[in-house]
């Protein structure tokens, strides 16, 4: 059975968050998805975000928003499948970050659209069951 929710990685988020940014098809994807109630966020998505404010009400706001989507939780068995991924991927010769890898097997775990403008998802994509909406292209 497919999620019918999107994991977004925090490339989007970067492209769509700030005011008056150019990426109008991607932001248009989003809100689309937003108004659909389908979009959802992991903990190192929501890390990398946070972690990317520049005010306490920068911050404040941020994780307002982003408490307010799906939760897709890092269980310890996501861990080791992250790991375990890394592992096959390595084998592969396909070098990817650990940040990637466990956004990625969390994805996977919750049979979701992992929606990003990261060259390391489709690489993932092409030797694992990561499902990708790719934005690299725009």
């Amino acid at each position: 059975m497919q999620s019918n929710l999107f994991l977004l990685d925090t490339s989007v988020w970067l492209d769509v968050l700030p005011p008056g940014g150019t990426n109008l098809s991607l932001r248009d994807r989003v809100d689309a998805l937003l108004a659909a109630d389908r979009v959802a966020i992991t903990g190192m998505v929501r890390l990398e975000l946070l972690g990317c404010a520049r005010t306490d009400r920068e911050w404040d706001e941020l994780n307002n928003h982003v408490s307010a989507l799906h939760q897709l939780t890092i269980e310890n068995d996501t861990w080791q499948e992250a790991a375990r991924m890394g592992f096959q991927l390595r084998r592969q010769g396909v070098a990817v970050p650990f940040t990637d890898l466990i956004i990625g097997a969390v994805a996977i775990g919750a049979d979701s659209v992992l929606l990003h403008r990261d060259r390391h998802f489709d690489m993932m994509a092409h030797h694992l069951p990561l499902q990708v909406e790719s934005y690299l292209a725009i």
